[in-house]
């Protein structure tokens, strides 16, 4: 009967940075966009060079380039939404639409985390057997690991999505995020499955986020073992640098994710609450080409190539 006296909810309400002040709007708007910019740009260039690089045509540059095609889609699923927010005194979003950005950030986030433990396994295999590297990580078998982590993400991001909407929404339809971010939606929702479905959702994702995260540790600790039988210290140097960019990657995504999923409960300002979603939303993504770039020699030295060589042409 109280149920009953709550209209149900159709759209929601993203406040997002509107409780910031008004004039800093348009610096915020400004550095979100650059920095998006700057991702699309860079992990495009990083799918360009691959392409066009014979050298590059290796499963760790496979793998790499399915991970910048998720990260692509996975800030396309949130940014512009956000920086059309801060443009615009409406901030309504119909409830297919706030499922729909949820099924993608699900979707695409997971199959990030797939594909940086199958770059983990390449690492692993192409240390500690080398000799079984062609046969392990065949063409074949790449893409279907590709395709695995691809349809895992699909699957997740599809079942989380249905059991959250599948919930009564009533009262309140305001969420206290920069997007329709998975916890701050069930606030909102009412009925006695609320609890049970928030429990299913935190188990699926902590569950998920880490096993795939005691895998990569589980295959650095075999490459660590490796690396510490190798005699010189050149040796171990050299093959240690072809995993820095892939653990400085894990590193940079387990953190960012943990602030936002592991940070203490209690009383937080809104304001606080959505500079720390924007970290793990907008600082990952950004981060993650700059990292692949820069401690990535073969990538690095390509992406020089590639330069020097469109620079000479347009030179001539």
């Amino acid at each position: 009967m109280a149920a009953q006296n709550h209209s149900v909810v159709s759209e929601f309400i993203v406040l997002g940075f509107s409780t910031f002040p008004q004039q800093l709007l348009p610096a915020i708007f400004l550095l979100i966009l650059l920095m998006y910019l700057f991702t699309l740009l860079g992990n495009l260039l990083i799918m360009g060079t691959i392409w066009s690089e014979h050298s590059l045509h290796t499963p760790m540059y496979l793998f790499l380039c399915a991970l910048s095609i998720s990260e692509i889609l996975y800030t396309f699923a949130v940014i512009p939404r956000m920086l059309a927010d801060l443009l615009s005194t409406d901030h309504s979003i119909s409830s297919m639409a706030c499922a729909g950005q949820m099924f993608f950030s699900f979707t695409f986030g997971f199959t990030h985390s797939f594909l940086l433990t199958v770059m983990g396994y390449d690492r692993y295999v192409a240390i500690c057997h080398p000799l079984r590297y062609s046969v392990l990580m065949s063409p074949r078998g790449c893409a279907c690991l590709v395709a695995w982590s691809w349809a895992g993400g699909s699957v997740i991001g599809m079942t989380l999505t249905l059991l959250v909407f599948h919930l009564t929404f009533c009262g309140s339809n305001v969420i206290h995020h920069i997007g329709c971010h998975v916890l701050s939606v069930l606030k909102l929702a009412c009925g006695k499955e609320t609890s049970s479905v928030t429990l299913g959702v935190i188990l699926v994702c902590v569950t998920a986020l880490l096993g795939c995260l005691c895998l990569i540790i589980l295959s650095y600790t075999f490459i660590v073992a490796a690396i510490l039988r190798i005699p010189s210290a050149e040796g171990r140097h050299k093959t240690f640098s072809t995993c820095v960019s892939h653990l400085t990657v894990v590193v940079v995504h387990y953190g960012f994710a943990s602030i936002i999923y592991l940070k203490p409960k209690g009383t937080h300002a809104l304001d606080i609450d959505t500079l720390m979603g924007t970290t793990y939303t907008l600082f990952t993504p950004f981060l993650s080409p700059i990292i692949f770039s820069l401690r990535n020699k073969e990538l690095k030295n390509a992406i020089k190539k590639s330069f020097h060589g469109k620079f000479c042409s347009l030179s001539s």
